[in-house]
């Protein structure tokens, strides 16, 4: 049996499984490859699309090799409206990175989110799992050099 399957049948008889299953799968392989969403799929009798669709949704889900740190930051309309778009451009402009790209040493990914749930402590950012509300150029930038 493989990793992936010993994963699924850990979950498949619980109630509402597939949260928990690609959680795990994530845990295990960094990432929700996309070859085992079919097999996700078929297991839980959803369709691929069902599946991909909640890969998709969730930004904590990711479908590609990411670096060992992760950098969000906020494209909600609520943090656009307080300068996230500017807070963007610099941050990326300091790291050399555009969105979805890795740093050559595999340390660091930035990542657009649609949302952090910091709406009122705009502009957001998240560094792995530190959320930093009323973000700022230099201190993203720090966060982001820091991570070993």
């Amino acid at each position: 049996m493989t990793r992936l399957d010993a994963i699924i049948v850990s979950h498949r008889d619980r109630e509402g499984p597939l949260l928990p299953i690609l959680h795990d799968v994530q845990a295990e392989f960094g990432m929700i490859p996309e070859g085992a969403q079919p097999l996700i799929a078929h297991a839980l009798s959803m369709s691929r699309a069902e599946v991909h669709g909640v890969v998709s949704f969730y930004h904590d889900f990711r479908d590609h090799p990411t670096g060992r740190h992760v950098l969000r930051l906020c494209r909600a309309e609520a943090c656009q409206s307080v300068g996230a778009d500017a807070l963007a451009d610099q941050v990326r402009g300091a790291l050399g990175l555009d969105w979805h790209q890795t740093t050559a040493d595999g340390r660091l990914t930035l990542e657009p989110v649609f949302c952090l749930g910091l709406c009122a402590c705009g502009p957001a950012a998240q560094m792995d799992d530190r959320l930093v509300g009323r973000a700022t150029t230099d201190r993203v930038v720090t966060l982001a050099t820091e991570a070993a």
